[in-house]
């Protein structure tokens, strides 16, 4: 208990404080909670008229600080309004903007923000929605202020305050550079706010912020609100990961878990706990973790749900779900199921049922009720909203959920579970980083319901305990930005500032501070390599001669005999090449090298079209698939020819065991008499290579007793000059780079008519700068030879689907298209993207990505009325049919490159108005519903 002296210094400091910051003592008045050291800071910075940097854990309360902008703007100072822009006009009210980097996470702060202040106060503009768009107050993506930047919006006037929440997404190597460009481009009367995850280089990013946009606190809190307590599943054991906070700041992890890890490990390896069933008999050890219906059980049992359970797998998530409901777990009460079922059934109303049957709403609903749900990017959008809805009520107790659930959305739960320390990134398997590990882990614990949040690793043999203690104590993931010049960003800076500006303001990226700022270590390690590299010299000095003269022979053999052996590797790809052109359907060939070595039929020849031949073949063990010239080491050879059924389907798995059959009743031999390997190509020696081995033996050094010792070091010091000399590249490289990317950009643009050698924006360019999508180029070029035109609605979807659409895994085989005008429509649109990518290839440009046909059935389908159960079947996907989420994604993305081609000014009369017919063939039924949520 405090003295009565004490009580009355604090309320005299209170005091003093509510006089030096009134609109935060109002702020805070009606917020129902005391604010946090960090947010009484960054509030105040705000209130002195600075920007402010703001970075904190997940769930500390960032957000407030963001709501204090919005209370800034709307309480105004009557000494202080926005100008008026002239004596006929009133002063305008300021004006508070608060972006997010998700159109979900808009949807949810609008909300909170018209409970707050008021449907006539707050609006909202995203890609999907437009809701009182000259409010005070208005919440939006990213992207829509970037466009409102570019067009100099009207909605701009009046403009006081930006929050960017999510700041730190201009990582992203995606979209993150629309983030910089806002930061750029705002005007300097606009007060900037940032909200981001802890980062390790705050400080950097706020010298950056501070280089562009003025004074900038940094605010930085380490201290989460809710202690986090760490834990590893071993078995049908839980261990705490450390011992006490202690253990965890020096990263030592409980010695317990680490002796029965080890234990475990060791008993695995001696064929012990393996099952005795067919498998008993195979090599190595097989583990079986915990089931998932046992750890959600387990959960319960010990008062850790509700809870998020990590699966980095849309598939492992719906199977969980199902494994859950078929151990038949039931976690809430008969008033919790007839809410879920009220609440669900509110908001499905308006989906058809037969559209209900085919999203698997029965099976869905049955899960909800029982308090399970899954949550990834497949799902009907409207569905993961249910879910997100139900999961904050405490109604839905357990999720599993891919890492996209980490990103902004505001789903607290007690308890987090990570099945696996690895995931897929869309390319390969890789292992969470630190930041990946503390987003999501950062779930745990809801301020003002739990006193601790729980993380739980599932341990399995390839997971370390102590890799598991390195990513939850580690801090050191720092912002790395990913901002890069785009066509449609060039000719919007060139028609707003001019060219030269242009390259000052894209210098002036936070892209660039930083390749700045890394070259002075660079210039640091290029001089220690200098010091290096003379010291490497002196011991490669020879008394019997020149050595580095001697030293010079020996590479120039070596690098002789390289060049030779590629020369002779060209011709065998030119001569395998060659022999697949040739091929026919029914040829019987041999595949020499590679997983599908032996006998083949060839079933589709792929003659023609661009790059390397990759015919079909149906291989003896019955894979079907396509080769390529890498697989063969010699020539292709026709061995012998069979009849393939004229409409042979190679997914059949009856017909791949006949024909593959036939294949091995030719009775020729799978590998020729010789296993592998490449015929030995028996040459004379080379006459340069002689004459170099001739000077080499003839030189004065040869006869030194100490020779390889010398050349040991002069061998250390040829790769050192080769590092010093890449490192010297990249000084040069980084310095002024983007500058120089933009000069490239900008001379594309000039060839290709989109700037004038004045460097002017002509009429194509100002429609290229109305373009905003990732293909914008390739967008503009296809409205400029009029290669949509004359298309119907669907068959218009369809074709411009092929630049939005882009599949999540690589597919071997091109994908069908509707037959005439579709087909000749992307065929110009592939033949644009050769030109486009020859252009960049030569002036070493990133490529635009090439068209992926894999979307322009299913929107072709849906835009001519087809349900939605063909629609979703006839995906041109890997696993089957085509997840519904990602169904409503991509329509989406068509819906709104249709928009702009409905506004935009390089189209015709006619292709405007039939994209507007498309926009309203493909907003139907799960679409429509969608866009009015």
């Amino acid at each position: 208990m405090s003295s009565p002296a004490e009580r009355y210094a604090a309320a005299r400091r209170k005091a003093a404080q509510a006089a030096q910051f009134p609109a935060l003592d109002e702020f805070a008045l009606d917020l129902g909670f005391d604010l946090d050291d960090f947010q009484r800071e960054a509030c105040q910075s705000l209130e002195r008229g600075s920007g402010v940097l703001v970075c904190a854990p997940t769930g500390a309360g960032k957000t407030v600080v963001g709501e204090f902008a919005v209370h800034l703007a709307l309480r105004g100072r009557p000494d202080d309004p926005v100008p008026a822009v002239d004596a006929t006009t009133p002063p305008m009210r300021r004006k508070c903007f608060y972006t997010t980097p998700i159109k979900a996470l808009s949807n949810q702060k609008y909300h909170d923000l018209v409970a707050r202040y008021g449907a006539e106060q707050v609006g909202l503009l995203t890609g999907d929605n437009a809701i009182n768009g000259d409010a005070p107050v208005v919440v939006m993506t990213t992207e829509v202020l970037r466009n409102m930047l570019y067009a100099g919006s009207s909605t701009l006037q009046g403009l006081a305050y930006v929050v960017m929440d999510e700041v730190h997404y201009l990582a992203d190597r995606f979209r993150g550079g629309v983030w910089e460009e806002v930061i750029i481009h705002l005007p300097a009367s606009v007060t900037l706010i940032s909200l981001s995850a802890t980062v390790s280089n705050a400080e950097e990013f706020a010298d950056w912020l501070v280089t562009v946009r003025g004074e900038t606190a940094v605010v930085v809190s380490e201290h989460r609100p809710v202690p986090l307590w760490q834990h590893m599943l071993v078995g049908k054991r839980m261990f705490d990961l450390f011992h006490d906070a202690d253990a965890a700041r020096k990263h030592d992890v409980h010695p317990e878990l680490l002796r029965y890890t080890r234990e475990t490990a060791r008993r695995l390896e001696l064929g012990e706990g393996r099952s005795a069933g067919p498998g008993a008999g195979r090599r190595g050890p097989r583990w079986r973790g915990p089931l998932r219906p046992d750890i959600v059980d387990r959960l319960d049992r010990e008062g850790l749900l509700p809870a998020i359970l990590f699966i980095f797998s849309r598939a492992g998530c719906a199977a969980a779900v199902q494994q859950c409901l078929a151990a038949g777990l039931r976690l809430t009460s008969a008033e919790e199921r007839a809410e879920i079922r009220r609440v669900v059934e509110s908001r499905v109303t308006a989906i058809p049922g037969e559209d209900l049957s085919v999203l698997g709403y029965w099976e869905w609903l049955d899960g909800l009720e029982r308090g399970l749900a899954a949550h990834h990017a497949g799902m009907l959008p409207v569905f993961k909203e249910i879910v997100e809805e139900l999961f904050v009520r405490g109604l839905v107790k357990a999720v599993f959920a891919t890492e996209t659930l980490a990103l902004g959305i505001n789903m607290p739960a007690r308890c987090v579970v990570l099945e696996r320390l690895v995931k897929y990134n869309g390319e390969a398997h890789v292992d969470l980083t630190p930041g990946e590990y503390t987003q999501l882990t950062g779930r745990a614990g809801r301020r003002g319901i739990d006193v601790e949040g729980h993380a739980v690793v599932v341990w399995s043999p390839e997971t370390d305990p102590r890799q598991v203690a390195g990513l939850a104590s580690t801090r050191t993931y720092p912002l790395r930005s990913s901002f890069r010049p785009s066509y449609n960003m060039a000719v919007n800076l060139v028609g707003t500032v001019g060219a030269e500006p242009a390259r000052a303001l894209l210098e002036s990226s936070f892209a660039q501070f930083q390749a700045d700022r890394s070259v002075v270590g660079l210039a640091r390690q290029v001089q220690r390599n200098t010091e290096t590299i003379e010291a490497y010299g002196a011991e490669a000095a020879c008394h019997h001669g020149d050595f580095d003269e001697y030293f010079a022979l020996r590479v120039a053999i070596a690098d002789r005999e390289k060049a030779i052996a590629r020369q002779g590797q060209t011709q065998r790809k030119a001569a395998a090449v060659a022999s697949l052109e040739r091929l026919r359907v029914g040829d019987v060939i041999r595949v020499p090298a590679g997983r599908r070595a032996g006998l083949a039929v060839v079933l589709d020849p792929a003659t023609g079209g661009f790059g390397e031949p990759r015919p079909l073949v149906l291989t003896q063990d019955r894979w079907a698939g396509r080769v390529s010239p890498g697989d063969f080491t010699t020539p292709a050879e026709v061995l012998a020819r069979i009849r393939v059924p004229k409409h042979f389907n190679h997914r059949s798995p009856g017909a791949r065991r006949d024909l593959a059959a036939e294949v091995s009743g030719t009775g020729l031999d799978r590998h020729g008499g010789r296993r592998g390997g490449r015929s030995r190509e028996v040459t004379g020696e080379d006459h340069r290579i002689s004459q170099l081995r001739t000077e080499l033996r003839n030189h004065p050094c040869h006869a030194c007793p100490e020779r390889e010792e010398h050349a040991r070091w002069a061998e250390r010091r040829r790769r050192l000059e080769r590092d010093t000399e890449e490192l010297r590249e990249r000084v040069s490289g980084r310095t002024g780079s983007l500058a120089r990317t933009f000069d490239r950009i900008v001379a594309l643009l000039t060839e290709r008519g989109y700037l004038a050698r004045d460097g002017a924006v002509t009429d194509a360019g100002r429609m290229l700068g109305r373009i905003w999508t990732e293909a914008d180029l390739l967008v503009a070029e296809c409205l400029r030879r009029g290669v949509w035109n004359g298309l119907s609605p669907a068959e218009l979807a369809a074709a411009v689907s092929v630049v939005v659409f882009e599949a999540r895994r690589d597919v071997d085989e091109r994908a069908s298209l509707p037959r005439g005008p579709v087909a000749d429509a992307v065929d110009e649109t592939l033949k644009l993207w050769g030109e486009i990518e020859a252009d960049e290839a030569a002036r070493g440009l990133s490529a635009t990505r090439e068209p992926d046909l894999g979307f322009a059935w299913p929107v072709y389908r849906w835009a001519r009325g087809e349900a939605l159960a063909k629609v979703l079947g006839s995906g041109h996907e890997i696993d089957g049919e085509m997840p519904a989420g990602d169904f409503v994604r991509w329509a989406r993305q068509v819906v709104d490159l249709l928009g702009q081609i409905a506004d935009s000014g390089g189209a015709t009369t006619e292709l405007r108005s039939t994209a507007r017919q498309a926009i309203a063939a493909v907003n139907r039924g799960v679409l429509a519903y969608h866009t009015s949520a």
